[in-house]
């Protein structure tokens, strides 16, 4: 079944290939169909593809390819949440490749697009009912491009780094 509300990510004539790379990094991923174009478009000609629906994790997306028109930015981005380090690392390396780390475990893509790889202990940290072993979770959190669980765990109980 669709989804009601599906994003739809804008590319510029390689949507098929970033759904096939996304598709990879999450399990319950997958490419569902393409539609290749029946006319020429300002995209592609004839018979190019021109959508890809994907599905990541469960939810569904449609990668358009639309031109050079419009980029992605960090106004949108996709959070992975990640069980263990292991997890984190592969995810972060694999988005890595062509794309640029950012702070707090953020990392733009190849094609532009923004993920936030979110380790699920960051979480259980920062939202401790101990506000100081939270506050130092977080303010850890903070100096990190990619999240390291054994560092957050150190600092949010005090332990010097």
């Amino acid at each position: 079944m669709k989804n009601k509300i599906t994003p739809c990510l804008w590319f510029d004539g390689d949507a098929e290939e970033a759904a096939e790379f996304y598709v990879s990094l999450v399990p319950d991923s997958r490419i569902e169909s393409k539609f290749r174009s029946p006319t020429d478009t300002h995209s592609g000609p004839s018979d190019s593809v021109l959508t890809v629906d994907f599905t990541l994790a469960g939810q569904r997306y449609v990668g358009l390819n639309g031109g050079p028109m419009f980029k992605f930015s960090e106004a949108v981005s996709f959070q992975i949440h990640c069980d263990n380090q292991e997890e984190v690392d592969r995810v972060w390396d694999a988005l890595l490749d062509g794309g640029q780390p950012m702070a707090c475990g953020w990392i733009k893509d190849r094609w532009g697009l923004t993920w936030q790889i979110v380790p699920t202990r960051l979480l259980e940290l920062i939202n401790d009912p101990d506000s100081a072993k939270a506050k130092r979770a977080m303010e850890s959190m903070m100096t990190m491009m990619k999240i390291d669980i054994a560092e957050l765990e150190k600092t949010a109980n005090g332990e010097k780094a």
